[in-house]
């Protein structure tokens, strides 16, 4: 138990909370404070440093950039290689497992051992890795580096554990899996060849031993050559040399021909009787010529597979490209050929890799093959074929996160439980059809609902105005519902040139959501500075959707153009205008051609079919002014107990009263402080001549202007890698995203840029006003994707606050206009020192000098209970309101208690005058009681808006209200009002206004995002900082209780999606296409492995099927050999030490953090080499089993035959 004697009398404590000489609050002007005593405040706070720890939990959604696909067809589980080393293995759904390479080395070729649980993969840093994926958490058991030679392909057989590795020089070696040593035996690439040959036959491109005979050898080198070696003699059978490059290789099940695929486009068949010449050669998609010569020429084959069945004599012969050149518009295309049927599948992306899942692991079995697994650059789907019409099976994964770039997020823990249920029964009822009715093969390993789970729900925002609810509950992720927000507005009519000149691409892009889940009131906030408030209903209704606009301006400017500027140079500026001033007609377009009260988009003003599901039922726009686009949208909250909206830009404030669909208030950021400014704001000085030249910069979007000497460093929708602090070089880029621009070749912010590359504007008619816009006034906008973002980091030291700044003008979409970072300013200041004698504070990395700042964003809004003056002895409903310049403003509310007056009766709001200042940009606000508990927001009950009335019911609002004084003896306690900004963090008594905890969160950095959420039965602070840390600290007390360099940010993408949420979880979009969910609770790291599935299920291996004696005698069996005699060191010798280097891993050991040595170490690794021991005994001992059952019915049978054959003569046989 903790007490904290305070004086509520107005003054601080004896800590130094009055930073920079920055008033701590401010009273209402000329309102009698009233007289209070000191008491004690007693807040027990059982949070402690032990309770926190930071671990990734899962990775949702499609893998980025993949490269590699692999199939275990015993356990029937799935492997995916990334370009950024990552594999995402796959199995049932709920068996999900993100492993990570630490060099980040791309992951070239996938090998299962199958039914063994282990992974081989080779990556581009030429290293082999052997996973153990025998528990939940795969770790590295070996690691074999080449040094000398670079990997191209990779081939395991069956049950064997002598691994083949081709390299880039022709060679192939031998890899030991059980030690991951290499052993002697080398096939050399001047002994496969021969030796009249002049070229080198380039790199090895397949390994596969002969399905008839293990000890031989098919080696193909893309220059054409195929060569077959004969493992025990060490020389080849036989030499086959193509014109064509070599893509890849298949097999006949029976070890007698084999197919290739080569660059022209053509497969060619061989027949090991006859190895001169094909035995077939084919253009699957090539024209025939009239005159008998070759077919042309069409693309690459790149990938093969040959496959037989059992019903019927003609095999699956399945390859991916192949397509004639004239056909270059054409999508990628999968091609099924089965007899003389030819099915080709377009796809939408470019395939990757794809594999054909068979029946069998045995490669000398008749395959059967029932599906075809494609990975393609941004999906993964499955093809059934064993119907005619190749449908696909229904994904059961989330590999549509990325179907449009994400643009937010929003993460709720602990959701009403019914919640869930009704979006997916809504959801279920749009979703696609055709799918095949099989259930979806792969579907290995095991997974168990927790014990401890609760609801959970993720909400993803998009570029094309598309919003999806995602069930998250158990670490898992399954989409319930889609909304499309575009719906709502009019499609722009072609050659109207309204949407292009607004808003260039994106016009409905999704920028941030705000959800009750107890009401299910939902509030979408578009780019093109629109608000979208949705209701949820179970039936369908036709109604129409009220739209509001708002003039929300802040400064009117007059627009000149160069030669009256020239001619009036001293004309001033006009004082800052009230937003409420009188708009010019709806949609008119001033005499000098200026739009004006023109929204960006037009709602449909006819009455709309709404299908169950959420239903729009306002739509609020702000409008253009004097030829000015609306600035984007920076804050909103939505209050169902309230009945109110309120929004905030760059410009000011607008609340909105949704049950009577009226503007309530709509003021600048200026006017809100009344009487109470803490600032002395002088007026500007004349405007000097405004002609305009190259250097001039334009302004986009959400950010301000970057200097020449910094760096940019560009991730797109398509990048190489994700930035780390180690630059990938920027020609890596293989495309660009399709919601970013492209200027003079280089990809430029979907944000903002300043226009110094290329060509200035040329001066015409539009010209010199679109030029003149003042700071913050985008001239246009395109969606801010947080799949594609770009940010500018300092090169110096000395000029990371300016780029700090940049970055969090693009995360919280503010347009403010510094003078300390360009000096090609369009305002001119008087003199400055004035200025900063009249009010000083602390320069940050976020917040300029008060002087140079030509807007105050709101940047967080919250409705709450509160009391909004000293003199308020209950709280009362108010508006919490937080700026740029770190500056709270309270604004009180007046609402009606009766429920028909409140439908009839106007709402009052009005600002109280109180301010409280922090440092930095105001980012969380939160309510506690005088215990330390988290107070709600109050919240209406949800009932279905179009159900049908009950006439002996009548329908009611049902309010639930969380008032401070209802868990409080004594109501004039108050609570307590948490505020966070970017750099400090504040506990507020309300209504005395004293500061009771300050807390410096960072000096060097600035807070991205912060959060009041529940951990443990109590309540924290929890912060993410732009160095990468994530911070908790202790309420109300502010003591900091985590603090740990997680995740260093190095695109805006991390820092637009980052959110916390209760139970100690938070999530992020690692990359453009994957959701990383995290946790920093104790509790739930120590709980984490009942959430996980088994990757690993004991599985007996198929038997291989008896082929009978006279295929036997015949030489149709295939012939084994010990690989041991051969490859093993007593027969083969050593590898050259210099050839490759072995690197032990961690060892697989899950759980073990100990070091190598020490007594805990050396415990846990005895007990789980007792745990591998007993699993082989196990294993040995149902062996042992098995023989002696089968000896003991052997044993019979002779019995019985002896007794049969014994009174028989020998003539009787």
């Amino acid at each position: 138990m903790k007490k904290f004697r305070k004086v509520l009398d107005g003054l601080t404590t004896s800590s130094p909370v009055n930073v920079g000489s920055a008033p701590v609050c401010s009273s209402t002007a000329g309102t009698p404070t009233a007289a209070v005593t000191p008491r004690e405040i007693e807040v027990q706070e059982t949070l402690v440093s032990e309770n926190f720890q930071i671990c990734k939990t899962v990775r949702h959604g499609f893998p980025y950039q993949p490269t590699a696909l692999a199939f275990d067809p015993v356990q029937k589980i799935l492997a995916i290689g990334s370009r950024s080393g990552g594999v995402r293995i796959l199995g049932r759904p709920g068996v999900d497992c993100f492993c990570q390479h630490e060099s980040g080395a791309a992951v070239l070729q996938l090998q299962f051992l199958i039914n063994e649980g282990a992974l081989v993969t080779a990556c581009a840093d030429d290293t082999l890795h052997l996973w153990n994926l025998r528990q939940k958490r795969p770790a590295i058991l070996h690691s074999l580096k080449f040094n000398r030679e670079r990997i191209t392909f990779c081939h395991l057989p069956f049950q064997s554990k002598w691994l083949y590795v081709g390299t880039e020089r022709g060679n192939t070696h031998i890899v030991n899996i059980e030690s991951f040593v290499l052993s002697g035996y080398v096939i050399m690439w001047n002994k496969a060849i021969e030796l009249s040959t002049k070229t080198h036959p380039g790199p090895v491109v397949h390994l596969s031993d002969s399905p008839k005979d293990e000890g031989r050898l098919l080696i193909g080198f893309e220059s054409g050559t195929v060569v077959q070696w004969d493992l025990r003699v060490k020389k080849a059978d036989f030499r086959i040399y193509y014109d064509e490059a070599i893509h890849s290789v298949s097999w006949h099940h029976e070890g007698k021909q084999f197919m290739c695929s080569h660059s022209d486009g053509s497969l060619t068949t061989w027949n090991l009787r006859n190895t001169s010449k094909p035995f077939q050669v084919t253009f699957p998609h090539g024209k025939a010529q009239r005159d008998g010569k070759k077919p042309e020429s069409c693309k690459p084959i790149l990938k093969v597979e040959y496959k037989t069945t059992r019903n019927s004599s003609e095999p699956f012969v399945i390859f991916s490209g192949g397509l004639s050149y004239d056909k270059a518009s054409r999508r990628p295309t999968l091609t099924i050929m089965h007899g003389k049927s030819i099915t080709v599948l377009e796809m939408d992306h470019p395939i990757v890799d794809f594999l054909v899942l068979c029946e069998t692991p045995y490669p000398n079995e008749v395959q059967e093959p029932y599906a075809v697994a494609v990975l393609l650059e941004k999906d993964f789907i499955l093809v059934d074929l064993t119907q005619s019409s190749f449908p696909i099976f229904e994904n059961p994964y989330p590999m549509d996160i990325h179907e449009s770039p994400v643009t937010c997020t929003a993460y709720f823990a602990d959701c009403p439980p019914d919640i869930i249920p009704v979006l997916y029964s809504i959801g279920a009822k749009h979703k696609k059809q055709g799918y095949s009715h099989k259930e979806w093969p792969v579907s290995g390993g095991t997974w168990t609902l927790g014990a401890q789970t609760y609801p959970e729900i993720i909400i993803t925002g998009h570029a094309d105005g598309s919003i999806k609810f995602w069930d998250a509950t158990a670490i898992t992720l399954q989409m319930l519902y889609k909304l499309k927000t575009s719906k709502v507005f009019e499609k722009p009519k072609a050659g109207e040139g309204r949407g292009a000149e607004m808003v260039e691409e994106d016009p409905y892009a999704v920028q941030m959501v705000s959800w009750c889940p107890q009401s299910r009131l939902f509030c979408v906030v578009g780019i093109s500075a629109h608000v979208i408030l949705y209701r949820l209903s179970k039936h369908d209704a036709t109604t129409e959707i009220v739209s509001l606009e708002v003039r929300l301006q802040c400064d009117v400017e007059d627009v000149l153009s160069p030669c009256e500027a020239e001619s009036t140079p001293g004309l001033s500026d006009q004082s800052s205008h009230s937003p409420q001033q009188a708009p010019a007609s709806p949609g008119s377009v001033t005499p000098e051609g200026l739009r004006d009260s023109i929204p960006c988009l037009k709602v449909k003003n006819r009455p709309v079919r709404m299908p169950p599901g959420y239903q729009a039922e306002l739509v609020v726009q702000l409008l253009w002014v004097d030829g000015e686009p609306p600035q984007q949208i920076t804050s909103v909250d939505i209050n169902s107990a309230y009945g109110l909206l309120a929004l905030g830009n760059c410009n000011g404030l607008a609340v909105v009263d949704y049950l009577q669909k009226s503007i309530l208030l709509c003021m600048s950021t200026l006017e809100l402080y009344g009487s109470s400014d803490p600032y002395q704001r002088l007026t500007r000085s004349p405007r000097k001549n405004r002609q305009f030249t190259q250097d001039n910069f334009c302004m986009r979007g959400l950010s301000n202007f970057y200097s020449d000497s910094k760096k940019r460093i560009r991730t797109s929708y398509q990048s190489l890698t994700e930035l780390s602090d180690n630059q990938v070089p920027l020609e890596l880029e293989r495309s660009r995203s399709p919601t970013s621009d492209h200027v003079n070749g280089h990809c430029t912010s979907p944000t903002s840029q300043p226009c110094v590359a290329g060509k200035p504007r040329v001066p015409g008619p539009e010209g010199p006003r679109l030029s003149r816009r003042g700071p913050g006034r985008p001239p246009f906008r395109k969606a801010q994707s947080a799949a594609c973002m770009e940010i500018s980091l300092p090169v110096s030291h000395t000029e990371g606050y300016a780029s700090k700044r940049a970055m969090l003008q693009q995360l919280h979409g503010v347009s403010m206009y510094s003078h300390d970072e360009h000096h090609a300013t369009m305002y001119s200041w008087s003199e400055k020192e004035s200025r900063e004698n009249s009010f000083s504070r602390s320069r940050s990395s976020s917040v300029s000098s008060i002087d140079r700042e030509t807007k105050e964003a709101v940047t967080t809004l919250r409705f709450m209970e509160s009391c909004a003056r000293k003199a308020d002895t209950a709280p009362a409903p108010s508006l919490w309101v937080g700026t740029s310049l770190g500056v709270v403003l309270v604004i009180g509310l007046s609402i009606p208690a009766d429920e028909e007056e409140r439908l009839d009766e106007p709402v009052a709001v009005a600002p109280s005058g109180t301010v409280l200042m922090l440092k930095g940009s105001v980012l969380t606000f939160g309510s506690l009681d005088c215990g330390g508990s988290l107070i709600p927001s109050p919240y209406e009950v949800w009932r279905d808006p179009h159900a049908p009335e009950d006439p002996d019911r009548p329908r009611k609002r049902k309010l639930v209200n969380f008032s401070p004084s209802s868990s409080q003896e004594v109501a004039g306690d108050g609570h307590l009002a948490v505020v966070c900004s970017e750099r400090q963090a504040k506990v507020f008594l309300m209504p005395a206004q004293t500061c009771l905890f300050v807390h410096n969160i960072t000096e060097s950095s600035f807070v991205l995002r912060s959060d009041v959420v529940s951990v443990c039965n109590s309540v924290c602070l929890a912060c993410f900082c732009a160095n990468g840390h994530v911070m908790t600290l202790s309420l109300p007390s502010l003591r900091p209780l985590l603090d740990v360099n997680y995740l260093p940010l190095t695109d805006m993408r991390i820092a637009r999606t980052f959110c916390f949420t209760n139970g100690g979880q938070a999530l992020y979009l690692s990359t453009p296409t994957e959701i990383q969910r995290i946790t920093y609770s104790q509790e739930m790291c120590d709980n984490l492995q009942e959430f996980l599935g088994e990757l690993f299920t004991p599985v007996e291996t198929p038997e291989a099927q008896n082929r009978g004696f006279l295929k036997g005698f015949f030489g149709g069996n295939a012939q084994t050999f010990d690989r041991e005699e051969l490859f093993g060191e007593a027969a083969a010798g050593k590898a050259s030490r210099s050839l490759a280097q072995h690197i032990p891993g961690p060892g697989g050991m899950e759980g073990m953090k100990a070091a190598a040595g020490g007594v805990v170490g050396d415990l846990a690794r005895a007990r789980i080499a007792l745990d591998e021991r007993g699993q082989r005994l196990g294993e040995l001992e149902e062996r042992t089993a098995l023989m002696m059952s089968s000896a003991e019915a052997f044993s019979k049978h002779a019995h019985e035959l002896m007794l049969k054959c014994k009174d028989k003569k020998w003539y009787q046989f």
